[in-house]
C-alpha cells in the first residue's frame, strides 16, 4: 500500500506564454510519517523521438513528511528552446510531474501541452526558426495521465517498480 497519494494537482498560469514558468499546485496525502524526503521533478519532453531532449526543469525535496495532507506550489522555469528540435517546437508535447521516495518513482502525472502561435498569420505561415516569444503553451489540465508505481516504502532504493496506469476523472483531481 502506498504511504503517499497525490490527491490533486492543479495547473496554474494556463494558458501562458511559452517562456513563462510552469506552475502546479500539488496536494499530497501521507498516511504515516516519512523520515526521508520526497523528490518532485518537473520534466518537459522536448521530442517524442528521443529522451535525450527531455529537460528536467526543476527538482525539489519535500520532507521529512509528517502524516497528513500537504499542499505546495511547484514552479519551474520554461524549457530551454535551444534544446528542443525545431521540428518538435510547435504542436503537442508532454510535461510530467514525477515524485520519488528514496530514489524510486511512485507517481507520475503527465499532461499534454500544445505549443502554438497566438497570431493567426504566424499559425498559417510559421517561420522556419520558431519565435518562442510569440508562442503560447496550453496545458490540457482536465485530463492528466496518472501512473502509480508500487514501491517498498521501507526499502525503496532496492524495490522493483511495477506500473499501474490509471486515467483519473476529467475534473483534474488525481
Amino acid at each position: 500500500m502506498s504511504k503517499v497519494q497525490i490527491s490533486n494537482v492543479v495547473v496554474l498560469n494556463n494558458p501562458a506564454p511559452f517562456q513563462s514558468p510552469f506552475q502546479f499546485e500539488v496536494t499530497l496525502e501521507c498516511i504515516e510519517d516519512l523520515p526521508n524526503d520526497i523528490e518532485c521533478k518537473i520534466v518537459y519532453v522536448g521530442s517524442a523521438e528521443s529522451e535525450e531532449y527531455d529537460q528536467v526543469l526543476d527538482s525539489v525535496l519535500v520532507g521529512p513528511v509528517p502524516a497528513g495532507r500537504h499542499m505546495f506550489v511547484f514552479q519551474a522555469e520554461a524549457p530551454d528552446p535551444s534544446k528542443i528540435p525545431v521540428a518538435d517546437a510547435l504542436g503537442v508535447t508532454i510535461v510530467l510531474v514525477i515524485c520519488s521516495y528514496l530514489g524510486k518513482e511512485f507517481v507520475r502525472v503527465g499532461y499534454y501541452v500544445n505549443n502554438d502561435y497566438t497570431d493567426p498569420e504566424l499559425r498559417e505561415n510559421p517561420p522556419e526558426i520558431p519565435q518562442f516569444d510569440k508562442v503560447q503553451k496550453n496545458i490540457l489540465a482536465t485530463n492528466p495521465r496518472v501512473t502509480r508505481f508500487k514501491i517498498d516504502w521501507e526499502n525503496a532504493e532496492t524495490a522493483q517498480q511495477q506500473p499501474n496506469n490509471e486515467m483519473p476523472p476529467s475534473n483534474s483531481q488525481t
